[in-house]
């Protein structure tokens, strides 16, 4: 059941050169949620064309947060959520892929479950290219090795959480496009309630995408960081063991010869024992730092 006496949820609309998608979606997200008071905060993200102008000329319907450069689409949100009251948020994006019954649909199954966030499940829907479905696939293939996950999509751009969680950790959050992801990976590794809800999803109806190859590495990299940040041993242990097990049995077949002791391989062995020993130190750091979040 949705009250209508307080809002308790907040759209948050990060947008970069949307001056001609806007006018045709965003006029739908307001009459929507004047229904159920509930707060439009548009983040105009430093855009190149008059994406400012066409926000500006709807008033005080929305709340406009302007950017004056690019700060990226996770810098963007984050302005979103630092403007935010309400007790929910959810990101949507501005090129109108997003149906609006959706928002609704999350919020109550957020609502029902006691969630503390709910992700846009976009499985079974066909993505726009090959070549991003084939990066989706990858980005997920290693955030399940780094981690352990019952979340299929994990960088849904739809997504609706708690905001003072979000707000909590946004220090660790990126400004790039792996925001999506390591939002997703933060809470879920915090013990925090995640579920997926299944979405639909449209073509966008202008404009163009800006996201490409590198995007994928970027969000790789930033995988990398959120897991050693909050579970490093999940990266170290892997290297660690290869390099001694390869050290290992490599020398024990050279002195099984009768060469003697290799180099290569005590160099090798030497090498894993030191990238274990820093796991260890930055898994006492991440303690520390752990500590600290939960106060």
């Amino acid at each position: 059941m949705i009250k209508n006496n307080e809002p308790e949820l907040t759209i948050i609309i990060p947008c970069y050169n949307e001056e001609l998608s806007l006018p045709h979606f965003l006029p739908e997200v307001i009459n929507f949620c004047q229904k159920y008071k509930w707060p439009i905060i548009c983040v105009n993200d430093g855009s190149k064309d008059s994406t400012q102008e066409v926000l500006n000329t709807y008033g005080s319907k929305i709340k406009v947060v302007n950017n004056k450069v690019n700060k990226g689409y996770g810098g963007a949100i984050k302005q979103g959520i630092l403007k935010s009251e309400t007790v929910y948020s959810i990101t949507i994006d501005a090129d109108g892929q997003h149906f609006l019954e959706d928002i609704e649909k999350l919020y109550i199954c957020c609502i029902e479950n006691d969630a503390d966030m709910i992700i846009g499940s976009r499985q079974g829907q066909k993505s726009a290219t090959w070549f991003r479905n084939l990066g989706k696939s990858f980005i997920r293939l290693v955030a399940k090795m780094l981690m352990p996950l019952k979340i299929y999509d994990i960088n849904s751009g739809m997504k609706l959480f708690r905001t003072d969680l979000a707000k909590k950790y946004l220090s660790f959050l990126p400004d790039t496009m792996a925001f999506s992801d390591t939002i997703s990976l933060v809470f879920i590794n915090q013990r925090h309630r995640v579920l997926e809800e299944p979405i639909n999803i449209r073509d966008r109806i202008a404009g163009v995408s800006t996201i490409g190859i590198h995007t994928a590495f970027i969000t790789i990299a930033e995988l990398l960081n959120i897991v050693t940040l909050f579970n490093p041993m999940k990266v170290f242990i892997p290297i660690a063991t290869f390099l001694f097990s390869i050290g290992f049995f490599w020398g024990i077949w050279i002195l099984a010869q009768g060469k003697g002791l290799s180099i290569g391989a005590s160099f090798l062995m030497i090498m894993g024992v030191l990238i274990f020993l820093l796991g260890l130190i930055s898994e006492q750091i991440t303690r520390i730092r752990r500590h600290l979040i939960d106060k």
